[in-house]
Order: structure tokens, then sequence, then C-alpha cells
């Protein structure tokens, strides 16, 4: 169940529905974005398209309710071609003030800025810089982000370049009766989640704890939805979802599959 506490703060937020989607088709799986399978996360919601990825934005967690990419072989092979990285982190100037992260939340928070949508999985510079945007950031543990998060990262890349193709969706989920936040403004999730549907192979999704000793549980894109309120690919068979494709896992983990 979602975090009680997150749901208080959601139903207090001015209720206005999310703008209509803009053009971002090419990022989700058969043109179909990723759906709030609980309603009380729609609040200040706001679609932002970028050039190589696609954000739900919270203007009440103030980050990426999901970040969605189409990852290919020639996208992951322009990406590692690129020498040096924008690391200009900014906030997104599309979102009302009121709503969007600033640099100076993040400020002696001992929290790192965490990717929603990777840095290293940018084709371009201009997608690069992009992807620094506030709005595609989450307050991520270090030992999480730099450490077996960033090893994650690099796998789905491995595999977009081993089977061709790769969607991905990421987000975080907020878990039990409070919730941290930086300044009062951007909330803290207990946990950050990765959803891959490799075409041929099928889907599944890794959660890890944000904490300073990260734990993995690897599930079926069925038991994310229902956990995270997010069903990353609503094209999917209900079969598809309910089963946890092989993947690898992450190397120097504790991460456990479901049902362990």
């Amino acid at each position: 169940m979602m975090v009680s506490a997150l749901f208080t703060l959601l139903l207090a937020a001015a209720t206005q529905p999310a703008a209509p989607s803009q053009s971002c088709a090419a990022h989700f799986l058969d043109g179909a974005e990723p759906k709030l399978v609980n309603a009380r996360l729609a609040p200040t919601t706001r679609p932002l398209c970028f050039r190589a990825f696609a954000v739900l934005h919270s203007g009440v967690t103030r980050g990426s309710l999901w970040s969605a990419e189409r990852l290919t072989a020639s996208s992951v092979r322009a990406a590692i071609a690129i020498e040096g990285r924008s690391n200009r982190f900014h906030a997104e100037e599309r979102l009302p003030t009121s709503e969007r992260a600033e640099l100076d939340d993040y400020v002696r928070s001992g929290l790192d800025r965490g990717h929603m949508a990777p840095s290293g999985d940018m084709p371009s510079r201009a997608a690069d810089d992009e992807s620094f945007s506030l709005a595609n950031i989450v307050p991520q543990a270090p030992k999480l982000n730099q450490g077996t998060w960033s090893k994650l990262e690099g796998m789905v890349r491995d595999m977009a370049l081993a089977h061709g193709t790769a969607y991905v969706v990421t987000g975080p989920l907020f878990e039990g009766e409070r919730v941290r936040s930086l300044k009062g403004r951007v909330l803290v999730p207990t946990s950050t989640w990765k959803a891959i549907y490799v075409p041929g192979r099928g889907a599944a999704a890794y959660i890890a704890t944000n904490s300073s000793r990260p734990r993995w549980r690897f599930v079926p894109v069925a038991e994310l939805a229902q956990r995270a309120g997010v069903d990353p690919f609503p094209s999917l068979s209900i079969a598809a979802k309910a089963k946890a494709a092989a993947f690898p896992l992450p190397t120097s983990t504790r991460a456990r599959r479901a049902g362990r």
C-alpha cells in the first residue's frame, strides 16, 4: 500500500487533471504511456516530453513519478560515444515554481540527485543536458545511486545492446507511515524501481530500498504496479505482467527474487 502520509499531501494538493500528454509516443511500449493505476497520485501531475525520454512530474513530490525511455542498440552505442557528460543540474523551467524542485533543495541534504532516465542512456549532448532537469530526478542515497543502481543502469544498456531494443520505465516508491522531505518540499522515496520490457523476452521490475545498505527485489510488473501505483506497460497482457522474465540481477547486490 502506498504511504498514507503521501496520500494526505496528495489529497490536500489543488486537484487538477494532468495536462494532455505531449507527443512522446516513441518512448512508450506500443505508444501507450505508463498509467497511474492509483488515482490518488494524479493531482498536480504534468507530462513532460524530452528528446530521449518522457516524464510524469508530480507537483506534490516535486519529482518524477515515472520516466520512460526506449533504448536501442544504436542509441546505446551513440551514448557510449559521447565523451563527458553535462552534469549541469537545473530546475525545470516548464513547471510552475510552486511545483518544481530547486537546486537549493538538495544542498547539504546528504542525498544525491538521482536520475530516473540516466545520463548514461542519452544519445546526444542535447538529450544529456535535458536528463539533468530536476523533473527527472529524485533524492537517492549515495550508496544506492553511485553503487548498485549505477550497475543496474549499465546492465540495462547491455540488455539493449544484446537484444536490440529495451523499453524502460523508472520511478520512486513511497511506503510506510512517514515520508522524509528535503526542506519540507521534495519528498524522499523509500525505494526506487526500474521496469524493463524486452521484445520476445518479457518484462520484469527491480525495486531497491533507498538506503545506505540497499536491498533489492526482482518482481513481476503486476506486483510493481500494485505497490507503486504505476503500470509501466499498460499494453502488455495480464499474463505477461504476472510473470517476471528471466533477466539478470545487478552484480554485488543484496538481491532476492519475488517469493524468496
